[in-house]
């Protein structure tokens, strides 16, 4: 039996040892009313690892209960978001598969006087509910009988009402401690299309009546899901027990992911698309799946944090630089090192020749030897960003400056002679002497730097535009404040520089570490892109 890792799995280890299941079945549960987000990745990465750890099964299951927010199109991102995490599911199944069982399901409750049709709004229905303290009142319309209730509920599939007139309501208990148990509603009329039966049906079951049906019927074990949901598992086993299916699945709650910085909503984050906030789902500032793909998070870097934070019963908030930890520790393992300069100024070798191009060897990645070096050129002109050289330099300053030497990396010191400014007093070139005895691994120069810097050869280098993130929600120094007040309008910063040329040859997609800059990802998109998928300063400090 497998070691168990967390309360969960506890749980299986305890049912396998009692012969309560014979193996693990689980299930993925998105509904397609928008893309997937950061947040769903850990009730993915839980159910489909936990299938995985237990040779078990774990279906794709989309709740498609409520055509007018559903559309083929989140069908197909989600599909898309559960390949590149590296899951495969056993089916994909849909809500919509079981509507005739659901339904059929829901008049053997009416005529088993489990269920009845009521005329109350949903506002009156809100009103009667009760509160924690005090009981629910009866609805006038709860006595009916199963014969009138049938009736009515036949038409109400027919299309006789409109929209809200009448649902169906299951009959339990009014005065019961848990609101859920109020006579909830368990079907509504909705007159609109579904993305899969189109206009066949005009009542779609609610969301806490379905969903044990469907795990029933899919041979679902252990139906896991996020703490929300917890003060609901009273009703789904009612809904079990009452309608007599053969499978009983048990379900299993868990704390659901929050991170700070992060909008954790899939119906803000579409008011974000819907508004031109964003670019659009995949927009890389954007939490979804999608815009992590897109910004350059490695996959592996998502399940490893996934992993790491745990299963909990009780909710909790994650900083954002703990989940960028695991980013920047993957990245810094695998990533190529290149170089670029995002606020170039030329830098003149005034005793390298003219005419003349040194190549030199560059680390491709110092943590993985095996990749070995790539050649990289100098000649008389090169460029350094402008933040590496001051014309007043503070105390302990160790990078360029009148008189003082730095290295270039992979290549050779420098000296600062002169500078030149422009009218407003810009310095637009930097006039330096080369050490030809400094070479990176062979320097017999015998000065010693305490600074290094990159440079690009500009002979060879491309152009390239830079993209730095900012998060687009300010920090939880809001307390109170909903999304939009809290939002980061100042959330990307452009800088137009110079890259290496192998930038420019290598793949769309590659990831990066600029030096002393960042990690980025390639994109050609747009013309030649480099786009920062997270910081080189690590920002998590172990508590």
């Amino acid at each position: 039996m497998a070691e168990a890792k967390n309360f969960i799995e506890d749980i299986i280890n305890g049912e396998l040892a009692e012969g309560k299941v014979s193996e693990v079945h689980t299930r993925f549960p998105p509904e397609p009313n928008g893309y997937l987000h950061i947040g769903h990745a850990k009730s993915l990465c839980l159910n489909f690892g936990t299938a995985e750890k237990y040779g078990g099964k774990c279906n794709l299951f989309f709740d498609d209960t409520n055509p007018s927010k559903e559309k083929t199109e989140y069908v197909e991102a989600i599909e898309r978001d559960i390949r590149w995490l590296g899951f495969e599911w056993y089916e994909i199944r849909y809500a919509s598969d079981f509507f005739d069982v659901i339904f059929s399901l829901a008049v053997k409750l009416i005529k088993e006087g489990k269920a009845y049709v009521c005329d109350l709004s949903a506002d009156e229905i809100r009103e009667t509910r009760g509160t924690l303290t005090e009981p629910g009142k009866e609805s006038p319309y709860r006595n009916r009988t199963p014969e009138e209730n049938l009736e009515l509920f036949m038409q109400m599939k027919q299309g006789v009402f409109k929209d809200g007139e009448k649902v169906l309501r299951a009959k339990i208990d009014m005065s019961s401690p848990n609101i859920n148990l109020r006579d909830p509603v368990i079907y509504r009329v909705l007159h609109a299309e579904h993305h899969r039966t189109g206009n066949k049906w005009c009542i779609y079951p609610m969301y806490d009546f379905a969903h044990p049906i469907c795990d029933s019927m899919q041979g679902v074990t252990h139906s896991i899901c996020t703490l929300e949901f917890e003060d609901h598992r009273p009703l789904y086993n009612w809904v079990v027990e009452n309608t007599g299916v053969e499978h009983k699945p048990r379900q299993i709650e868990f704390a659901r992911l929050n991170i700070t910085n992060t909008v954790m909503s899939k119906r803000y984050l579409k008011k974000l698309v819907e508004d031109g906030a964003v670019s659009g789902w995949d927009d890389p500032r954007m939490p979804t799946l999608a815009g992590l793909r897109n910004r350059g998070i490695p996959p592996e870097a998502l399940k490893n944090f996934c992993e790491e934070i745990g299963v909990a019963k009780a909710n909790s908030e994650i900083e954002v630089a703990y989940f960028e930890h695991f980013v920047r520790d993957y990245l810094n393992a695998e990533a190529e090192r290149t170089m670029a300069v995002l606020s170039p100024v030329k830098v003149v070798l005034t005793n390298f020749p003219e005419g003349k191009t040194e190549t030199l060897s560059f680390d491709v990645n110092p943590n993985k030897p095996e990749a070995g070096t790539r050649p990289i050129t100098i000649s008389r002109e090169i460029y350094i960003d402008r933040e590496d050289f001051s014309v007043c330099p503070p105390p302990k300053y160790f990078r360029l400056k009148k008189d003082g030497y730095v290295r270039l990396k992979n290549a050779y010191i420098i000296k600062c002679d002169d500078y030149v400014t422009d009218e407003n007093g810009e310095v637009t070139e930097i006039r330096c002497t080369y050490l030809p005895q400094s070479h990176s691994g062979s320097d017999t120069s015998g000065i010693k730097c305490k600074g290094t810097i990159q440079w690009v050869n500009a002979a060879d280098c491309v152009p390239v535009t830079v993209n730095k993130y900012d998060y687009l929600l300010k920090d939880a120094e809001y307390p109170g404040q909903d999304f939009s007040e809290r939002m980061n309008y100042d959330s990307v910063h452009t800088f137009r520089g110079y890259a290496e040329p192998y930038v420019a040859s290598a793949e769309d997609g590659k990831s990066f570490q600029l030096m002393r800059v960042g990690y980025y990802k390639k994109s050609t998109q747009n013309g030649l892109v480099l786009g920062e998928i997270v910081s080189l300063k690590d920002g998590y400090r172990p508590g």
